[in-house]
């Protein structure tokens, strides 16, 4: 009895460490639920009426990522509508944080704050979101510091959302060439604003899924050889101690 019971231990522990896991299965989007109080002004590319949010709940979801930048989607509370689909900079300048953290571009009285950045949990740095360069112009001068832009002009969304990665839209967004203004008016390279994450933290920044297609019975296939080696190795032992 004793035996079977060490064998049986040691399978459960191997099938509880390939399961474990898939409790961090939505990391890879990095998607958060955010409350603001008040209307935000958003940059990238809206679902039309949507370039200013309204005070309320909203999720946000990484959904294809580079070394160099993301895009960023922004739902409704119920993630059934996508809002916008946005190009963010990862920027290690930014204060570091080990919670949900968004920033804004303070405007003047009676105008919604502009999003400036997006930080997830555990990571130093912040998605920094890259507006449109006649926007980026405006709240440069406004907010007295450098705006991340690019003066190519996205169409916003009239017909289907963008809901892959692949959609013309999001390819366009990562060719896109993106640089700074300064409150002057001058423009300037992203590298003078924005401090890319060390290289360590590369790997950690790119997200990772299985494809839709991957099969799981390979790695059952190598719990059920796991657990037989253990439960030998287990009787083996009881055997020499008799």
């Amino acid at each position: 009895m004793k035996r079977f019971n060490l064998a049986t231990t040691v399978c459960i522990a191997l099938m509880s460490a390939a399961l474990v896991p898939s409790a961090k299965a939505d990391d890879w989007n990095r998607k958060t639920t955010v409350t603001f109080s008040g209307p935000v002004e958003i940059p990238g590319v809206h679902l039309t009426g949507w370039a200013i949010l309204p005070a309320g709940t909203y999720v946000f979801k990484i959904l294809d990522s580079q070394s160099d930048r993301h895009i960023v989607q922004i739902f409704n509370k119920d993630e059934s509508t996508i809002y916008a689909t946005i190009l963010a900079i990862p920027n290690y300048r930014l204060k570091a944080t080990d919670k949900t953290v968004m920033t804004f571009r303070e405007r003047p009285a009676g105008e919604p704050e502009a999003l400036r950045a997006w930080f997830y949990p555990g990571r130093n740095w912040g998605e920094e979101f890259v507006y449109p360069k006649a926007r980026a112009i405006v709240l440069a001068k406004e907010t007295k510091v450098p705006v991340l832009f690019t003066a190519v002009e996205i169409p916003a969304e009239i017909a289907e959302p963008i809901k892959s990665a692949d959609a013309p839209v999001v390819v366009e967004l990562k060719r896109a060439p993106i640089m700074a203004i300064q409150p002057t008016g001058e423009e300037v390279q992203l590298a003078e604003v924005v401090t890319a994450p060390p290289a360590a933290a590369g790997a950690e920044m790119a997200p990772t899924k299985l494809p839709g297609t991957a099969s799981t019975l390979p790695l059952f296939g190598l719990l059920g050889l796991a657990a037989l080696g253990g439960a030998f190795a287990a009787r083996t032992a009881a055997r020499r101690l008799q």
